[in-house]
């Protein structure tokens, strides 16, 4: 799983349903990792903050992971819709979090160290991996954050902005 990004709040339609007066967006991106088996779990609980809207932009990759059927958003794929790069055209005023998640031995990798700083350097959000035993076997760093800690970021970035919609 990688990316998790917020844009601006956008006016409810005119027809819809009692909901809050304004939404935000949320575009989890995930990518080809084990990690991606939480993110039905993730849309999930993110639908739960009222006013976020919520999108997924997935590599072909990550499907093996988790079924496309259980996420109840829209779903883009990188090789029907998104083939140019979502992060490049990232509009920087935007908060983006990234949720790193690897094996151990990828995670203590020098390359990765320095990938990690150049997205903090950015300004980018790291909801950093931790430790436990990894799918692989592994016993160390590299395991994506949990998810009620992805959530309480996006609320807490949220709250920072003023965008998070009381209930």
């Amino acid at each position: 799983m990688e990316p998790l990004t917020l844009s601006e709040p956008q006016p409810s339609p005119q027809n819809s349903l009692p909901t809050p007066q304004k939404y935000h967006h949320v575009l989890v991106g995930v990518t080809g990792s084990v990690a991606a088996l939480k993110l039905p779990i993730l849309v999930s609980e993110l639908l739960e903050i009222p006013g976020l809207k919520v999108r997924v932009v997935t590599t072909e990759r990550a499907k093996h992971f988790y079924n496309p059927q259980e996420i109840p958003v829209t779903l883009y794929s990188d090789t029907e819709e998104w083939q140019t790069c979502v992060i490049r055209a990232w509009d920087m005023t935007k908060p983006l979090l990234f949720c790193p998640a690897m094996n151990t031995a990828m995670w203590e990798h020098p390359i990765t160290t320095q990938q990690v700083e150049q997205l903090k350097d950015f300004g980018y959000t790291e909801i950093p991996c931790v430790v436990k035993k990894l799918v692989c076997g592994d016993e160390g760093r590299g395991a994506m954050a949990e998810v009620w800690t992805i959530v309480e970021k996006v609320k807490a970035i949220l709250s920072e902005r003023d965008l998070l919609t009381q209930s």
